[in-house]
């Protein structure tokens, strides 16, 4: 019992240990100024790194990411028709198909699908 207590101990000490000394050498100074700006060929950035970008490219984005699992979940569908009862098949068939066209003429009711505003 006691080796056990004093191995753990032993584990624990060297650990810590080392994560002090990793934590001594990473430090990085961030008094240089040219460490501080982005690298754009050697001169000095013009504007800002950090530009605004726009709302409507991420709004398409969410809807291409909901599309395409909406079409990895439709995929399935076809294998499955020759094992499963038809009517069971058809109802979930229907009703997965009915909430995706729902979602699409809300988005389109909300001009989420227009591009140009």
């Amino acid at each position: 019992m006691m080796l056990t207590l004093y191995l753990t101990m032993m584990i624990m000490l060297i650990s810590n240990i080392l994560m002090f000394v990793s934590i001594m050498l990473s430090k990085k100074s961030f008094m240089d100024r040219e460490k501080c700006s982005p690298f754009e060929c050697g001169f000095d950035p013009k504007s800002s790194a950090r530009i605004p970008f726009s709302l409507h490219f991420f709004l398409i984005t969410v809807i291409f990411l909901i599309f395409d699992v909406e079409i990895a979940l439709i995929f399935p569908i076809i294998p499955i028709f020759k094992t499963v009862n038809f009517l069971i098949w058809f109802k979930t068939s229907f009703f997965f198909i009915i909430i995706l066209l729902l979602g699409l003429f809300h988005e389109w009711n909300q001009n989420m699908l227009n591009w140009t505003n």
